[in-house]
């Protein structure tokens, strides 16, 4: 059984895989430079999501308006697990924090949110267990852009070749085609700061 709250993601000794859909001006970019570029404004929260299927929920298999550019973005391990040490949950939970006044002190200073929201299936639909998105802002938008992202890859062909499987029905097909995504080991002190499901290292 998948823990209720657990980061699963493609990633290597160095490099973690996490998922942003843009329109075109922003996505083509980025693309070429391998970092972002205006028109993206690194002065708005910029979320970043490391399952592949949560990504194509939020995107309609990169169907939606403004979300038609889906990019792949490589980002340092290093970095990512900074984002989580300075993280703050979205809403107060008994448990991660002593109080209510604990979780608004560090909501008021940390540059990064943390939300668990269902996963979804290929068929967009919700799933017992939770997937993290991470918003960046501040001081962690700027290192992401400048200082963790190693590259960017155009993704939207393949979501929307997954999608068009999905519509046919023929799902053992499409999840063939997805990536493998495993459950991303992280200490407890990691645990303890993003309130996820402890999972040995």
């Amino acid at each position: 059984m998948t823990p209720d709250r657990q980061i699963r993601a493609t990633f290597t000794d160095n490099t973690i895989t996490v998922y942003q859909a843009y329109p075109r001006e922003i996505a083509e970019p980025a693309v070429v430079a391998g970092r972002f570029l205006a028109p993206f404004k690194r002065d708005r929260m910029t979320w970043i999501k490391p399952s592949f299927l949560w990504m194509a929920y939020r995107c309609g298999w990169a169907k939606k308006p403004g979300q038609e550019r889906v990019l792949a973005i490589d980002i340092s391990r290093s970095g990512f697990e900074w984002a989580l040490t300075n993280a703050c949950l979205s809403h107060f939970e008994v448990g991660t924090y002593a109080s209510q006044d604990a979780w608004a002190e560090q909501m008021s200073t940390s540059p990064v949110r943390i939300q668990w929201d269902p996963e979804r299936g290929e068929l967009h639909r919700p799933l017992a267990h939770r997937s993290i998105q991470i918003g960046l802002t501040g001081d962690a938008a700027r290192r992401y852009v400048d200082e963790w992202t190693t590259a960017i890859v155009d993704a939207t062909d393949l979501f929307r070749q997954v999608g068009a499987e999905v519509r046919s029905g023929s799902l053992a097909e499409a999840r063939a085609m997805m990536p493998t995504e495993r459950p991303y080991p992280l200490s407890s002190k990691l645990v303890g700061a993003i309130g996820a499901s402890l999972v040995p290292r």
